[in-house]
């Protein structure tokens, strides 16, 4: 039986015409070779498995071909090549620096290079993964490596040149290998395909080189593992089994029930893919590079850019034409912001189905309603018919609370004077032309919740700001406590003006007080306090009859005496207030060494 041999091994470019993707870095060490112009000292660098030490071994070789082409190529046929090829040859040493990185490493090469060659012009000597090197061996390779002897050519190469210390780096010239393009390695695939017999799909191979990362090393290795699996017939399926890759076909799908705001049917994919073993991540990374594609396939200059095969750039023209620009741009950045947030999310599940909902409501329309347009920020609905729903009833119990709210205000004092009862009329009254029902404004979330929940307002009349003219108060006066009292000045302060929202933070320190019923006091602490709330008393007077319902009212300020005004205790004395008031507290501080920051 054949011994075999993988394709990255066997397939390996032994000349520089046969160097896939480098072709100015070829260029330039052919010129070099047919010029004599020969550094003494290189640096190949790059990532992994573009050619770095293949290129180093063919420049090598051709340096010490005793006839070389014309256009700078060994010959393949003087005794040095063919030592070279055969693996004899004295004068090409390769040295793995990543096992040979100390100081005694370095010193027995530097003794192998006094040795002049014995066939050929040069010794050159392989140095890869020279990053691996530890500094002391570094600085004892500087002095040979700066003025060598001259048969001496040093070739460096690795894949983290910013690894390297400064002083090595200023010796060398740089070459700096670039990532294999997608075309490039898929020709380079077929041309293998070919050789070894093997049918295969160009989407496959596409695949394969999209999978590869840039690598043609990586990319032979995957092709050999692909042709294993699907027994000599590769095609795009069986590469997609055999990776465990995600199919592509789940990102147009995702990004066609986005633009159709189907967020069930996403939740439903995306839970198909979860249980196939794939991680919320991948997909997430995919469907950014998708959406990449589409925005990219958007406009005819920059098709050129997507490194997919013929038959996906159609369909990426295709689904560009149904996405809308912003529509890309917004998702584009709501998947990136997930990617970031991925890894230290504890509920990663979660951040990506909040994420693909995002999307997917990114063309929805705003729901319209009254409150349409007054506030700029709104959510979205999930489910339209469920929304729907939930708007109804909700504008049912709203209704039902504004009607409740017109009627005699319940009070549970004991010495509340009756009412007078209502005499019949024998007139028929004129009919009313219908008002509008007031819109009720929802200050705050809790507001919601009061009207939702309850179905009332403590008072319609406490929505008007300070400043507006109060309606007159009813005839009949209604008895009020001091909390209502309080409790109606709080809400006065909350819809006073925007030029008037310092004055009214100072006023919610100060709270009313009954004095002789109904007549009521506020005590201020200083004179600036009480000379800005002075030219307002009869606004504020007004505004509590109304809202307490009561026209006899009066409202007296004063400037508190000194020993009235109370000091504000620290934290460190509320704390200890408590510690004093309540053992548990006391306790819980003593077990947990808790202290006051």
């Amino acid at each position: 039986m054949e011994e075999y041999i993988v394709s990255a091994r066997k397939y390996r470019p032994t000349t520089f015409d046969t160097v896939v993707g480098q072709a100015a870095l070829t260029t330039t060490l052919k010129n070099a070779v047919k010029s004599g112009k020969l550094a003494h000292a290189y640096l190949f660098c790059g990532p992994r498995g573009v050619g770095k030490t293949t290129c180093a071994r063919i420049f090598a070789k051709t340096i010490n071909c005793m006839n070389p082409t014309s256009e700078g190529e060994a010959c393949n046929e003087c005794e040095s090549c063919k030592s070279f090829n055969e693996q004899r040859s004295y004068n090409i040493f390769e040295l793995d620096a990543a096992s040979n990185n100390s100081v005694e490493n370095i010193k027995a090469l530097m003794e192998q290079t006094r040795i002049a060659p014995q066939i050929g012009r040069y010794k050159v000597f392989i140095i890869d993964e020279v990053h691996m090197l530890s500094t002391a061996a570094f600085n004892a390779f500087l002095k040979t490596l700066e003025e060598p002897p001259a048969h001496v050519i040093f070739i460096l190469a690795t894949t983290e040149k910013h690894k390297i210390l400064p002083t090595i780096i200023s010796r060398c010239q740089i070459y700096d290998f670039e990532r294999m393009t997608v075309p490039a390695i898929v020709n380079h695939l077929k041309s293998v395909a070919e050789r070894e017999g093997i049918t295969v799909e160009d989407q496959a191979l596409h695949m394969i080189a999209e999978k590869a990362d840039g690598g043609m090393r990586d990319a032979l290795s995957i092709f050999d593992q692909a042709a294993s699996f699907s027994q000599g017939n590769i095609t795009y399926q069986k590469v997609l089994e055999d990776l465990n890759i995600l199919d592509n076909e789940y990102y147009f799908q995702i990004v066609d029930l986005a633009i159709g705001n189907k967020v069930p049917d996403i939740m439903m994919l995306f839970n198909s893919i979860l249980s196939k073993g794939f991680d919320g991540g991948l997909l997430i990374n995919g469907l950014a590079s998708h959406i990449r594609n589409v925005l990219m396939a958007k406009d005819p200059a920059t098709t050129s850019l997507l490194e997919v095969s013929q038959q996906q750039q159609e369909r990426y023209r295709q689904q560009a034409t149904q996405c809308p620009t912003p529509f890309l741009y917004k998702a584009l950045k709501l998947l990136n912001q997930c990617d970031i947030n991925y890894r230290t999310s504890s509920n990663k599940r979660l951040l990506a189905e909040i994420t693909l909902i995002q999307v997917a409501q990114i063309t929805q329309p705003d729901e319209e309603g009254d409150s349409a347009g007054r506030s700029p920020r709104r959510l979205k609905s999930l489910f339209q018919k469920m929304a729907a729903t939930q708007l109804k009833a909700a504008r049912q119990v709203t209704a039902a609370g504004s009607h409740a709210s017109q009627q005699p205000k319940a009070t549970p004092c004991a010495t509340a004077a009756p009412m007078p009862s209502a005499q019949p009329s024998t007139a028929t009254p004129a009919p009313q032309p219908a008002k509008p029902k007031p819109r009720i404004r929802l200050n705050s979330i809790g507001d919601t919740f009061d009207v939702l929940l309850n179905g009332e307002r403590k008072t319609q009349q406490a929505q008007q700001p300070a400043d507006e003219p109060a309606a007159p108060p009813t005839s009949a006066n209604q008895p009020f406590t001091e909390d209502e009292v309080a409790h109606e000045w709080i809400l006065m302060c909350n819809r006073m003006p925007q030029n008037m929202l310092g004055l009214a933070t100072r006023m919610k320190n100060v709270l009313p007080k009954i004095t002789e019923y109904p007549n009521i006091e506020v005590v201020i602490d200083n004179d600036i306090l009480h000379g800005q709330i002075l030219p307002i008393k009869g606004r504020i007077e007004k505004t509590l009859q109304n809202a307490l319902h009561h026209a006899d009212i009066h409202l007296t300020l004063r400037v508190a005496a000194p020993e009235e005004i109370k000091r504000i205790p620290t934290k460190r004395e509320v704390l200890a207030e408590m510690l004093k008031e309540n053992k548990a507290i006391s306790k819980l501080c003593q077990a947990l060494d808790l202290q006051m920051a």
